[in-house]
């Protein structure tokens, strides 16, 4: 039985992890919807990653506001 208990705790963890993901990715992308982030493939939330990352990036080295 415990062996149970710990699969779900793993995959409720994960199951968190990729809404936290979607949100966070909503909230920097503007626009995109909570519906259509949990609809991206790993690949595609990968990607968008990837473009937040590179636009933080130049921002800092810019000193343009991010917001």
């Amino acid at each position: 039985m415990p062996e149970i208990l710990q699969a779900v705790k793993k995959l409720d963890d994960e199951a968190r992890a990729i809404k936290k993901e979607a949100l966070k990715t909503c909230w920097y992308m503007r626009g995109l919807s909570y519906s259509e982030a949990m609809h991206l493939s790993w690949e595609e939330r990968e990607i968008v990653n990837e473009i937040v990352n590179e636009n933080l990036e130049m921002t800092s080295k810019t000193g343009l506001p991010f917001f």
